[in-house]
């Protein structure tokens, strides 16, 4: 992997671009990888978060479905290219005298990782909150089953079907019992 160095003055976009790094790694099976020189965020093999920083600043992408009109209202935000801006995909560029709203990049990264990851992993991290955390994880496991709970009410058709079968046994039964020889 070979990374143009940083310039002089991009070096302050550093803890910048840890701190969103940090946010993105922090959610369930999320792997970092390093095509063409950029570090991407993934969960299941997918992409959902691209972070640079070069000469021209610190620039992230991330897959916005459902504020993508709102992001791009935002001077700082442009559809991403290659085609992705297409599939909801916007891209944050920062220069050397800008200071990135982190919450709401937070935010981005949070809506990006749902849009890409597995429902049942997108449901891990809950909704609009942008930090994963682990008390999070932990409520969206199912509860334990209780023990010896009230038995659960059928519907119409199987509570009919059960008593129609109940019915047809005792006419069964009544039939044998008639049909026996007295003695």
């Amino acid at each position: 992997m070979t990374m143009t160095p940083v310039p002089p003055e991009m070096k302050r976009l550093e803890p910048f671009e840890l701190a969103l790094r940090e946010a993105g790694i922090g959610y369930p099976e999320v792997t970092e990888d390093f095509p063409w020189g950029h570090r991407t965020l993934k969960v299941k093999g997918k992409a959902f978060v691209f972070l640079t920083l070069t000469s021209e600043g610190l620039s992230m992408s991330v897959k916005l479905p459902q504020s993508n009109s709102a992001a791009l209202m935002m001077p700082f935000a442009t559809p991403t290219g290659y085609g992705l801006g297409k599939s909801g995909w916007v891209s944050a560029l920062f220069g050397a005298r800008d200071t990135p709203p982190l919450e709401l990049l937070r935010q981005w990264i949070a809506e990006s990782y749902r849009a890409v990851a597995p429902k049942k992993l997108a449901a891990l991290i809950g909704g609009d909150e942008g930090a994963p955390k682990a008390e999070k994880a932990q409520k969206a496991k199912p509860a334990p089953a209780k023990a010896k709970s009230a038995p659960a009410r059928k519907s119409a058709p199987a509570a009919q079907k059960t008593a129609a079968k109940k019915t047809a046994e005792k006419k069964s039964a009544a039939k044998k019992t008639s049909a026996r020889p007295r003695s």
